[in-house]
C-alpha cells in the first residue's frame, strides 16, 4: 500500500494545477479534477473525495473503465510535450479509499415523494443516489438478479472486477433507503400502469442493449450473435478452438473479442470498414486486444455471410476512404473486385445498439425516428409523470455520459 500511495502521490505532483482547467472541461462529468489532485498532493484524501462527489459518485469506475485518453487525459496540458497526468488511477484511488475509509451523506429530508426508477445502470445509480440523499422514497426496479446494469452484465470482469463494483454499490446505494427489487423486468413482472399508481414519478432507465445489424445477407443464420446480449447473458457458445469475427469498431467490439480468445478461440479476428485512426474503440482496449493476440482486419467491408454444407463464410470487400465534398470524415467506399472469402465459425455483430423496441412500443412514448425516447431538457417524457435518462434517449454511451444524465434528471426534481 505504501509503494502505491507514493507512485500515487509522485502522479499527483506532476500536475500543473492548470487555472483553465482543460482537463474539467473534457469530462462529461465537468469533475473539478486539478481541485481533487490538489487535494492528494496535500494528502487530504477525504477532501479529494468530497471535491469529486460533488459531480461525480463514479470514482471507483469510471477512474478505471472512462475512455480517458479521448476526454480529460486527452486534453491535459502535460500531454502536448509528454505523458499526461493518470488522471483516471488518482480517481479510482480516491474512490477506493473512500470504499474503505469514508462515510458518505446520509438522508437529510424527506419530501414525501415517491419515485420509480427502471434500470440499475450507471444513469439509474446516479440518479437514484442523488435523489435519495435529498429526500426522495427511490426504488430500483432491475431485471437481473444482481444491480448494476451495463457496469455489472455489459463490461467483462477483466475491465472492471465485480468485487469493486460490488463494494461501490454497499456504498453509494445499499447503505441507503433505497427499496431494491430486482428480478423484476418491466412488461413482464410489471406494468407501467400499476407503476404510475403506486408513485408519483417514473424515471425509465433500462438503457439500450438491443444489438443493431447490417442489414446483410445471412444475418438470420445461427452462427451469427449480437455481441451486446453476449456480454450481458454470458451464455456463450463453445468458441475452444473455433474462428470468430466480430464486427465493428468500438468498446463493444474490443470486450467481445477479448472475452471470445479468453474463452478458447483458435483465431479471433475484428473486421472494420474504416482505418484503425478511426476506430472509436479506446486506444488502450485496441492495443490490450492486440497484445492478446487479436487479428484486426481494416479497411474491410463484410457484405454477406453465407452457410454452405455447415460450413459458414464472410463475404468481404476491402474499401477506400474517400473525403466527400463539404465533409471533413472520411467515407469508406467498396473497392470494386476486392471480395475475398472467409471461412468463420461464429460472427458477432458489434456495430452499435438499440433500445428494446417491444418495450418500448407498450409505453406509448413518443420516440425518434431512430427509435430512442423522447425528452426534454429536463429529461421530461411525452408522458407528465414519465422521464427518461441514459442510453435509452440516445445519450453517448459512455458510463460518465449516462450518469451525467442522471444527475441532470436528480437535479430537476430536488426540491
Amino acid at each position: 500500500m505504501e509503494k502505491k500511495i507514493n507512485e500515487i502521490k509522485k502522479q499527483a505532483a506532476y500536475c500543473l494545477n492548470c487555472k483553465t482547467k482543460p482537463c474539467k472541461s473534457a469530462c462529461p462529468l465537468q469533475n473539478n479534477i486539478p481541485d481533487f489532485i490538489k487535494c492528494i498532493k496535500e494528502e487530504k484524501y477525504e477532501e479529494a473525495f468530497k471535491v469529486l462527489t460533488e459531480t461525480t459518485i463514479f470514482e471507483s469506475i469510471c477512474g478505471r473503465i472512462c475512455p480517458h485518453k479521448s476526454q480529460c487525459e486527452g486534453s491535459c496540458v502535460r500531454g502536448i510535450k509528454g505523458e499526461s497526468v493518470h488522471i483516471g488511477e488518482l480517481e479510482a484511488f480516491i474512490g477506493d479509499y473512500a470504499s474503505e475509509n469514508i462515510n458518505t451523506p446520509g438522508i437529510y429530508s424527506n419530501n414525501n415523494k415517491k419515485i420509480a426508477i427502471i434500470g440499475s445502470g450507471p444513469s439509474a445509480l446516479a440518479c437514484c443516489y442523488y435523489l435519495s440523499t435529498r429526500g426522495w422514497k427511490v426504488s430500483i426496479y432491475e431485471k437481473h438478479s444482481k444491480l448494476g446494469g451495463l457496469l455489472r452484465y455489459g463490461i467483462p470482469e477483466f475491465r472492471l472486477e465485480k468485487n469493486i463494483l460490488d463494494k461501490w454499490l454497499k456504498k453509494f446505494i445499499l447503505n441507503s433507503n433505497v427499496e431494491i427489487h430486482t428480478n423484476t423486468e418491466l412488461g413482464k413482472d410489471i406494468t407501467i400502469e400499476q407503476l404510475k399508481k403506486e408513485y408519483d414519478r417514473i424515471i425509465l432507465a433500462f438503457g439500450a442493449n438491443i444489438s443493431s445489424k447490417m442489414g446483410i445477407e445471412g444475418e438470420e443464420l445461427k452462427c451469427v450473435l449480437g455481441a451486446n446480449e453476449l456480454l450481458e447473458y454470458g451464455k456463450f457458445p463453445d468458441f475452444k478452438n473455433k474462428k470468430v469475427a466480430i464486427i465493428g469498431g468500438g468498446n463493444v467490439a474490443m470486450d467481445s473479442s477479448r472475452t471470445v480468445k479468453k474463452l478458447g478461440a483458435k483465431e479471433v479476428y475484428i473486421v472494420y470498414r474504416r482505418s484503425e485512426k478511426q476506430m472509436p474503440a479506446e486506444k488502450k482496449e485496441i492495443e490490450d486486444a492486440k497484445k492478446e493476440g487479436i487479428d484486426f482486419l481494416f479497411q474491410t467491408n463484410v457484405i454477406k455471410i453465407i452457410n454452405k454444407n455447415d460450413l459458414a463464410q464472410m463475404e468481404c470487400v476491402k474499401t477506400e476512404l474517400i473525403k466527400k465534398e463539404g465533409e471533413t470524415r472520411e467515407y469508406p467506399v467498396n473497392i470494386e473486385g476486392s471480395n475475398f472469402l472467409m471461412d468463420i465459425d461464429y460472427v458477432i455483430m458489434a456495430v452499435g445498439s438499440s433500445p428494446n423496441k417491444d418495450v418500448i412500443d407498450k409505453l406509448g412514448l413518443e420516440t425518434s425516428k431512430w427509435g430512442y425516447i423522447k425528452v426534454d431538457e429536463k429529461y421530461q417524457t411525452s408522458d407528465e409523470k414519465i422521464m427518461a435518462i441514459g442510453d435509452l434517449i440516445g445519450t453517448k454511451q459512455t458510463v460518465a455520459w449516462a450518469a451525467r444524465s442522471g444527475f441532470e434528471c436528480a437535479k430537476n426534481l430536488t426540491p
